[in-house]
């Protein structure tokens, strides 16, 4: 490729291509980021609905244990000190989540950390030789709390039977015999102040921007770029070879109710397979929001097909085989990098989206290693320039000045000799 107008093309502009990005033209390399939809940001866009910043596409509650990556965000953006504690609705209760004392006390009447432990330990299913989901989650909490505030849920936003969905998922399920309803146990957590879309516009504000752009009908855009940063997903990149992988669809569906609090919390979970949706967020709790208005998103888990938005890959042994024949193609490609939760078809939270991003523009780095070289060169060029610019700027102002004073001493000399009557 000789020459091409721009070092990368990021294909998707959700958080992943935003740090690679911003990193990017932290080393002066260019950048053309083509996305779908008609807005940056991917599915942490943010926008403003009565001065309440609501999240388009479900909320995204930053939180980690990794502080550089929590530096990194806060050099973006101002935090706020949200922490998350949704509730559970089943049947007219509700319930703490994460699962901690509070929660065995609503279901049982107990606050002994043992006798929490003594009634799982009565209804945990004997173990059993396939790993899966339902088996891993009576393991760990039991079957009334399986029942009660899991399975449906589970099975409605997976749209399978827990028994098909691999038991990984649930270790993402916090467990606490202490009363704390702080859903992560990440030393830092938050949200940005203005919201997530201030900081992808910021990240790619030095790059060129096509929306309403669809990859898989413009992949003649590689041709423009040395390297190309691909988020969306994997199976389609390469048209489907192997066959389709599995995906979780969303909709949502944003009310503005006649209220100024709906139901007081951020995140109210509903786990009744017979409920359609999933959860119901009132956003303008997320930033503390004393508003004379609210705006409330149901979400409604949806089975994924071509046309429809891929939220979660589908974690089942089926698909993972399939990805590891897509992922050994991947791995072949010199100009391409696959990224994000759709690339690496992987469930990712944020900040390991943010860590992934960071540590995989070093493997960029190296592979534009000839490019970053020409931009320094360059740069060092252009900076002598100005230096000798500066110099001939200096030295063309001495002489100048030096006229000027030249010609202000024989003027004077010249009146004065006048004056005395002393000039020719």
């Amino acid at each position: 490729m000789k020459n091409p107008t721009y070092d990368l093309l990021l294909v998707g502009s959700g958080l992943y291509n935003a740090i690679i990005a911003n990193e990017a033209t932290k080393d002066g390399l260019k950048c053309l980021v083509i996305d779908k939809r008609t807005h940056p940001g991917g599915n942490v866009y943010t926008e403003k609905i009565n001065d309440i910043n609501v999240h388009t596409y479900g909320p995204h509650i930053f939180h980690t244990k990794d502080k550089e990556v929590w530096e990194y965000m806060s050099g973006l953006c101002t935090m706020n000190h949200f922490i998350l504690t949704p509730l559970a609705y089943h049947k007219g209760k509700l319930y703490n989540l994460p699962f901690n004392l509070h929660t065995f006390y609503q279901l049982w009447g107990i606050t002994s950390p043992e006798a929490v432990i003594k009634k799982i330990q009565e209804q945990n299913q004997p173990p059993v030789d396939e790993d899966n989901f339902e088996n891993k989650a009576i393991s760990l909490v039991g079957k009334d709390v399986y029942n009660i505030l899991i399975k449906g849920y589970t099975e409605k936003q997976w749209g399978r039977p827990a028994r098909e969905l691999s038991s990984d998922i649930i270790k993402r399920l916090p467990l606490r015999f202490v009363f704390n309803n702080n859903y992560f146990d990440d030393p830092y957590q938050g949200i940005p102040v203005n919201g997530y879309t201030k900081i992808i516009e910021d990240c790619f504000k030095q790059c060129d921007i096509l929306l309403n752009t669809d990859f898989t009908e413009n992949r003649n855009l590689q041709e423009n770029a040395s390297l190309t940063v691909y988020t969306g997903m994997i199976d389609e990149y390469y048209d489907y070879t192997y066959g389709t992988l599995e995906y979780r669809s969303l909709r949502f569906e944003t009310e503005i109710p006649d209220c100024s609090n709906y139901q007081g919390a951020a995140v109210v979970n509903y786990t009744e397979k017979e409920v359609p949706y999933t959860r119901i967020i009132e956003h303008k709790h997320f930033e503390f929001g004393n508003q004379p208005t609210t705006v409330i998103t149901k979400e409604y888990p949806l089975d994924w097909q071509k046309g429809l938005e891929p939220y979660y890959p589908v974690q089942t042994s089926r698909n993972e085989a399939l990805y590891t024949k897509y992922s050994a193609l991947a791995a072949a490609e010199s100009q391409v990098v696959f990224g994000g939760r759709l690339g690496l078809y992987k469930y990712l939270n944020m900040d390991q989206i943010v860590r992934h991003a960071l540590d995989t523009y070093q493997e960029i780095r190296k592979k534009l290693k000839k490019r970053l070289i020409e931009k320094t060169n360059q740069n060092s060029r252009f900076n002598r320039s100005r230096i000798s610019n500066t110099a001939g700027q200096v030295a063309a102002l001495r002489i100048v000045n030096a006229c000027i004073w030249k010609n202000f001493f024989r003027s004077v000399w010249g009146y004065s000799l006048q004056a005395f009557g002393l000039s020719s």
